[in-house]
């Protein structure tokens, strides 16, 4: 099992962002997930830095591979743009960028004012994305007329050594079969047994499954529990709404009905190191091979240090 740390671009200032890269390299965490967001869930997270700036600038401070998660490379911006992006990240990482993808969330997605498509529509334009971007990664010029897209003799120049590794994001069975079928690895944010067993099984074999979870370090878990509800209400928000509420304010709204002990259910929050080993072991008993874990307040460095000394010691 990997341990990594999942930047929160919704939150944390690009500064921060970067600082926080560093302290986790130095704490002994083995790679980084980072967010990819227009808009923050909700205003309390009050940030929402340009990814491919972030990873271009995180190349630069730190040695760790980095993935994003996830990347949406269907609506907001075109598959072409986000295969040269992916490229150019995994040129400047000497080969340490992984590509995360997913379907996405209208919160992100509907800023030009297009209609928000259904999961299978959504699915099916995923597919074809992929298929796109890994044309433009042969390095010869490439054409495109499909369905949802169409790309006319296209080539990128700058290319790593190997085609950019894809990995795909799922939490239904539809979403899972395809990312097994498409995709070289896995993403989610649950630990699902059952969904990394189809993964594999719809064709991801041995292949790398990602999971991620979130902290609220704090001195006490009441403390820890509040700036998780301050911070992210939103993380108590049920069913497909992530996916189709089009606003932070909408979150907002939505999030009047989640309680404190709500959200404190989806975070390990406190500083008892206990809590974050039993939630590892349920992603590496759920057959994850890698987990990155977020935190949310301004306690970051105390989670780094309690990893540094506690966690990452014990995790074989």
């Amino acid at each position: 099992m990997r341990i990594g740390y999942f930047l929160s671009s919704e939150e944390y200032s690009p500064t921060e962002l970067i600082e926080q890269a560093k302290g986790a390299e130095r704490a002994g965490f083995q790679g980084l997930w980072i967010s990819d967001h227009y808009h923050p869930w909700v205003d309390a997270q009050g940030q929402s830095a340009f990814v491919w700036s972030m990873i271009g600038a995180l190349s630069q401070a730190t040695g760790l591979p980095i993935t994003t998660a996830v990347t949406c490379p269907t609506v907001r911006i075109h598959p072409a743009v986000i295969a040269q992006a992916a490229a150019t990240s995994a040129v400047l990482t000497g080969g340490r960028f992984r590509l995360g993808v997913g379907t996405g969330e209208a919160l992100n997605e509907h800023i030009f004012g297009d209609a928000w498509p259904e999961l299978d529509v959504r699915l099916e334009m995923l597919e074809e994305a992929v298929e796109i971007m890994r044309g433009l990664w042969t390095g010869e010029t490439f054409s495109h007329h499909g369905k949802h897209y169409t790309v006319e003799n296209a080539r990128i120049y700058t290319l790593p050594e190997k085609p950019v590794e894809i990995l795909v994001s799922g939490f239904g069975p539809k979403a899972v079969d395809s990312a097994g079928r498409i995709g070289d690895g896995y993403v989610s944010v649950m630990p699902d047994g059952d969904l990394v067993s189809r993964f594999r099984k719809a064709g991801g074999g041995g292949k790398v499954a990602q999971g991620g979870f979130k902290a609220a370090f704090a001195g006490t878990a009441e403390e820890g529990a509040r700036i998780a509800y301050e911070k992210w209400p939103n993380a108590g928000v049920p069913g497909e709404l992530s996916q189709v509420l089009p606003s932070p304010k909408h979150f907002e709204q939505a999030s009047q009905l989640v309680t404190q002990e709500m959200v404190a259910e989806a975070f390990v929050c406190g500083n008892d190191p206990e809590q974050h080993l039993e939630m590892i072991r349920k992603y590496a008993d759920a057959g994850f091979d890698e987990v990155y874990v977020a935190n949310t307040g301004p306690h970051y460095q105390g989670l780094f240090d309690l990893y540094a000394r506690e966690i990452l010691p014990k995790i074989g």
